[in-house]
């Protein structure tokens, strides 16, 4: 299957279009909640909150006998926040570190969905069966309500973003600061934390448990190359995301036998990885570029100035004595000759070289300043 015909099933098949629709919905929602976790060092939050969820669907199918997905996805969000604030009550009661904290409610509650998964399917209850796609994920079982879900909590998260956007700019950067402004610190951590865990919720029956931190971050990381600015980066970590869920739909519904939540992943990690290597101001590509850059501006200077302490020792630049010194030199090439030749630093006649007025002026500089570290 070509783009052409892609995109037009898009708009003539119904579940394919759902599916697009919502998993752009949650990449651009994810992408964009995302970024305040990894500008929190809170990466592994993403992690802990799906895993803490399990439980939540379990037991809401275990009080139900139904599955309802609108009530598994609410029993997935309380047992979230709680996990979110077992989180933070281990951090502040305790002496343990935050990294410390995630894993042990990662593990606890993730063993906890597991022991009651395994008791749900040993049941006889006909129902039952299919509470695993939470594991990982299965976006064929989107349908409108849940893509209409998904869009009324990204326009509340964004309603919420720009009406609390100066309060959670500078809690990001500088809490204690926030503190010394009167701003309710833990009131606005508790926001960001609760539309975090909840955008998580959402993604679960999409991308599933195990995978759902790597949505949450993948597209915030990759946008994090790109920019300084806070609301360009969450602009880009919600275009990523978003561009995740289509191009990941689009390759899973091409082939045969592909999860689509795995693909949305892997692309993710493809923006990922181009921004790690391409990106102008962090990439490493560039990195290397302007590595190379220095040495080889490094060479000429230290040629340059090289050549100006000949000139001002010796009477006879020209004497093979002088001539000697400078091919003995480790800094001198024929290249970065011609280099200050183009420069117009440096005049070469053969073997014979001379500093013109402005290579000897831009020599005294260096040499100055070399000396004078």
């Amino acid at each position: 299957m070509d783009i052409t015909e892609y995109i037009k099933l898009v708009f003539s098949d119904y579940t394919l279009r759902t599916i697009t629709l919502g998993t752009a919905i949650l990449g651009a929602v994810t992408g964009m909640l995302g970024s305040f976790a990894v500008l929190r060092k809170q990466s592994l939050l993403g992690d802990a909150i799906s895993h803490a969820a399990l439980p939540g669907i379990a037991l809401a199918f275990l009080i139900t006998g139904a599955k309802d997905s609108n009530t598994l996805l609410l029993g997935a969000l309380v047992s979230g926040l709680i996990g979110t604030f077992w989180i933070r009550g281990i951090i502040t009661k305790t002496h343990l570190k935050s990294d410390t904290a995630l894993g042990l409610i990662l593990s606890l509650f993730f063993g906890f969905g597991m022991l009651l998964l395994t008791f749900i399917q040993k049941q006889p209850n006909a129902n039952q069966a299919g509470l695993d796609k939470y594991l990982f994920g299965q976006a064929a079982t989107l349908v409108v309500s849940d893509v209409w879900l998904m869009a009324i909590v990204t326009g509340i998260c964004l309603m919420v973003l720009l009406l609390f956007w100066k309060e959670f700019k500078i809690l990001l950067f500088d809490a204690d600061y926030t503190k010394t402004l009167g701003f309710n610190t833990k009131f606005i951590d508790v926001l960001i934390t609760t539309f975090i865990v909840l955008a998580i919720v959402l993604g679960l029956q999409t991308v599933g448990v195990v995978l759902m931190s790597a949505l949450l971050l993948a597209p915030a990381a990759a946008a994090r190359q790109w920019t300084n600015s806070l609301s360009t980066m969450i602009l880009l970590a919600a275009v990523f995301g978003a561009f995740s869920g289509v191009f990941g739909t689009a390759i899973s519904a091409s082939q045969n036998n592909l999860s689509t939540g795995p693909i949305i992943v892997l692309v993710a990690a493809v923006f990922v990885v181009f921004s790690f290597v391409f990106s102008p101001s962090r990439g490493l590509l560039f990195k290397q570029i302007r590595f190379i850059k220095n040495r080889r501006d490094l060479e000429l200077n230290k040629t340059l100035a090289f050549m100006y302490h000949i000139a001002e020792t010796h009477e006879n630049i020209s004497h093979p004595h002088a001539i000697k010194i400078l091919n003995n030199f480790q800094g001198y090439t024929r290249g970065s000759l011609q280099k200050l030749v183009k420069k117009n630093y440096v005049k070469l006649d053969g073997n014979m070289w001379s500093l013109t007025e402005e290579g000897f002026k831009t020599a005294c500089n260096l040499y100055n300043q070399q000396t004078d570290e």
